[in-house]
């Protein structure tokens, strides 16, 4: 497989965004198709929805979730629960392919005991984003997130400790994978609404899967 079909030349690799925080180029590519046969089975037992926030606004992205726990948002407020509200059963399991993936990643970038019990799958369209927010709904917050990037490129905001603080933003391409924690794993991070040509393969939209240790 070519990696030029699905990101620029010169973007593999790794980068350290800081203390706690790896960026690692294209880690997904050879798992891509089991990633891709694996959201297809998730996604017909637990299909893509809009929640609302705890404000009672709708959000933009769609999600759903694979794994022990799922993540939920609606007026009652953000939390993990077991069952899925939409069809009233436990959430679909975590694909082996998915959390092989997610525990190499965490070892690769110094968290060598991750092992994922929640993963979010989250659908942005052209014009979709999301703001600022720390991910702290989960029991362990000395366990790191391992987030990967599939299809349109998205410009990633990473920020501070401080919603206030410096950011900076990175594209994150089709396969690319990005690890935090430790001292970075409270950081403010978003996504800038997506924008560019469709990608090759998955067309007008950016699917990204964040796995967590929630309970």
């Amino acid at each position: 497989m070519s990696l030029d079909l699905f990101t620029p030349q010169g973007h593999a690799g790794r980068e350290q965004l800081g203390a706690g925080t790896w960026l690692l180029r294209q880690r997904a590519v050879p798992s891509l198709a089991q990633l891709q046969a694996g959201l297809r089975q998730i996604l017909r037992q637990a299909p893509l929805r809009h929640l609302t926030t705890p404000g009672g606004q709708r959000m933009a992205v769609a999600m759903s979730n694979c794994g022990s726990l799922g993540w939920h948002s609606d007026t009652a407020g953000y939390r993990y629960q077991r069952i899925d509200p939409l069809s009233g059963q436990p959430w679909p399991p975590m694909p082996a392919a998915f959390s092989a993936l997610a525990t190499a990643a965490a070892a690769e970038a110094g968290y060598p005991d991750f092992q994922p019990d929640a993963c979010l799958i989250n659908r942005y369209r052209p014009g979709d984003g999301l703001s600022l927010h720390q991910d702290r709904n989960e029991r362990d917050l000395l366990q790191p997130v391992v987030s990967i990037s599939l299809g349109m490129t998205a410009s990633f905001i990473w920020g501070g400790l401080q919603r206030t603080g410096r950011s900076r933003k990175l594209p994150l391409y089709h396969g690319d994978m990005l690890v935090w924690g430790g001292p970075d794993r409270l950081r403010f991070h978003g996504v800038a609404p997506l924008q560019g040509p469709p990608h090759a393969e998955w067309g007008g939209k950016r699917i990204n899967l964040t796995f967590r240790r929630a309970g």
